[in-house]
């Protein structure tokens, strides 16, 4: 879609990719896919490694924040991506980061799939308040990775963990950085 809109050949699009990840300006998160017979779309997503920059190209400021608090969603997830892909780079575990989207419209922000098969989903949300639809993704996810499943999690702005049901909560984001939690 990028290519046809800004009328570059894939290739030389692919290239550009590349360098900006080089000069790691940018980090392409792959899809996840446990089998090849569900319609996974295949598109990684993109994210800038700066998130100050990227707040910065989209013009967000305190007042525009302010106005539309929607604004932030995006900017948060690409936040915390960077939080656990520096994270990630430590642990014992090492997961792999990913994105899942289904050609059905199911998504979840970031699956984290350790060496053995094991797969956390999670969700982050820019609200201070969760619902069940805010789970959707993370339940469909779960009937997709089966008993590789571990569990999922939905880092929001609110203050309180909310269970959702088995290893299924709502966690406050200050969560991503606790080690006792």
């Amino acid at each position: 879609d990028l290519s046809r809109t800004l009328a570059l050949p894939q290739t030389s699009l692919k290239r550009y990719f590349a360098l900006l990840q080089a000069m790691f300006l940018v980090q392409l998160l792959p899809p996840w896919s446990r089998s090849l017979g569900q319609r996974i779309i295949q598109t990684p997503k993109v994210y800038l490694n700066d998130t100050g920059l990227l707040a910065y190209l989209l013009g967000l400021t305190i007042e525009r924040l302010k106005g539309d608090w929607g604004l932030a969603g995006g900017v948060l997830e690409n936040f915390v991506l960077m939080e656990l892909h520096k994270q990630s780079s430590w642990s014992e575990t090492q997961p792999g980061l990913f994105c899942w989207r289904t050609a059905s419209g199911r998504e979840v922000d970031l699956v984290l799939e350790d060496r053995a098969g094991r797969v956390v989903g999670l969700e982050v949300k820019a609200s201070a308040t969760l619902g069940g639809n805010d789970i959707r993704g993370l339940q469909a996810l779960a009937t997709a990775a089966g008993s590789k499943w571990v569990r999922g999690v939905v880092l929001y702005t609110g203050t309180q963990v909310i269970p959702f049901g088995p290893n299924l909560h709502g966690v406050p984001l200050p969560q991503l950085w606790s080690t006792h939690g």
